[in-house]
């Protein structure tokens, strides 16, 4: 799979011309939209419907639930979205099972506006479009760091000490806040540290796991020690509830999704807490200098069971929803890689991780499986239940068992 999102988040602003326009050129169809559901794919999803007209339908279903619908989905005929809006991991089940079609015809008629960086490729067609790239990276509260008397924390070891001087000195009852409720939230914090490290999920060449090891146990044991800094209530935790104890003022540090930047400074906000929110890299782990988060993109792929009409029609509804003229009315939801965009405070965390080196989310065929090994094996560990031995093992039977069944390992 051919990615270059940190060229694309480094490129340079561009002149935007013309005025967005709902004349989105398509003559007949049905557009389906099945996204994730955040405030960036809100906005594309309503830009893409002023496409509608007597001759064209637009719909959009904005979900959480978007990973365990899209298969099922898109897998009858004709499948029930035209549009998948994807990411690094939730396109690898769509090419595995043959369910979304190479858009080098579509691209070639209506992809003018889109950038070389934006077309991912992969076996030498181009099978989805990147609109925005995105990760978890610091927040931090200014004016607490400050009264504390710590610097802004650039490794885990010291947002750990950081987060002991705020609540030493009386400023916070819980500094620090995770997203490490049981689930997809708990499993992405592990990879996200992980990546960190420097070390590789699995063996070379083989979907053999290897995270039984010091480098495994260092992310545990971080994990552990953060909750200490936590509200008790740490397992309920995902990125939307951190977001609202950050905009409660209970929060002076955590790392969030950089999506999630714009509103944490909008005019929506707590002004008090916006005031004084900033944004950071994220810190590194273990000595290691890389930031540890993984660097994400979110774009789009077309459905294989549909019809030729619908596909051009969902296509180009995409390029109107993520055109240079809807990301300049919007851009502080996303950090976007359309053409103009520019860069905006929102962004910081992204680019800052990108530029020291993040890696990316892992797209081999079997990450998923590991990322719902971790998903519910690591659920007893974090709440304390047992030890971080006993959990990479308890991880390690479970993935081992569904990659068997996967035909990953013999």
């Amino acid at each position: 799979m051919k990615l270059t999102l940190k060229a694309a988040l480094a490129l340079g602003a561009t002149a935007i011309a013309g005025a967005a326009s709902a004349e989105c050129g398509i003559e007949a169809g049905s557009v389906r939209i099945l996204s994730n559901d955040f405030e960036a794919l809100r906005y594309i999803n309503d830009t893409a419907m002023e496409c509608a007209s007597d001759a064209v339908t637009v719909e959009a279903n904005a979900t959480s639930e978007h990973k365990n619908i899209q298969g099922p989905a898109l897998s009858i005929d004709p499948a029930e979205y035209t549009v998948a809006v994807i990411a690094n991991n939730s396109i690898v089940p769509l090419l595995n099972d043959d369910l979304i079609r190479p858009l080098d015809d579509l691209i070639a008629e209506y992809g003018d506006q889109l950038l070389p960086n934006q077309v991912i490729s992969t076996g030498g067609e181009a099978m989805a479009i990147a609109f925005m790239g995105n990760g978890q990276h610091l927040f931090y509260r200014s004016d607490i760091l400050e009264e504390a008397g710590v610097e802004v924390p650039t490794t885990y070891e010291e947002m750990l000490s950081a987060a002991e001087a705020i609540q030493e000195a009386g400023l916070m009852e819980h500094p620090l806040a995770a997203s490490v409720k049981p689930g997809w939230d708990l499993a992405a914090e592990f990879v996200n540290l992980y990546l960190g490290t420097g070390g590789e999920f699995f063996e070379p060449g083989s979907a053999a796991l290897a995270i039984d090891n010091e480098d495994g146990r260092l992310v545990l044991e971080t994990m552990r020690a953060m909750t200490e800094y936590m509200d008790p209530d740490y397992l309920t935790f995902d990125a939307n509830v951190i977001n609202q104890l950050w905009d409660a003022g209970q929060v002076a540090m955590m790392n969030q999704w950089g999506s999630l930047a714009g509103a944490a400074i909008g005019d929506a906000a707590d002004p008090d807490v916006a005031a004084n929110t900033a944004f950071a890299t994220t810190p590194s782990i273990g000595g290691n200098a890389i930031p540890a988060a993984a660097l994400w993109w979110d774009g789009f792929s077309i459905a294989k069971n549909i019809s030729d009409e619908d596909a051009a029609a969902s296509f180009q509804a995409m390029m109107h929803g993520i055109s240079p003229e809807a990301v300049a009315e919007n851009p502080t939801v996303a950090t976007w890689l359309v053409d103009g965009y520019q860069p905006g405070e929102a962004a910081v965390g992204v680019i800052a991780n990108a530029n020291a080196g993040a890696r990316a989310y892992p797209m081999t065929p079997y990450m998923g499986l590991l990322h719902t090994a971790l998903s519910t094996e690591l659920a007893d560990f974090i709440a304390g239940r047992e030890d971080a031995d006993q959990a990479l093992a308890d991880v390690k039977a479970a993935y081992d068992d569904a990659a068997s069944a996967a035909g990953f390992l013999q």
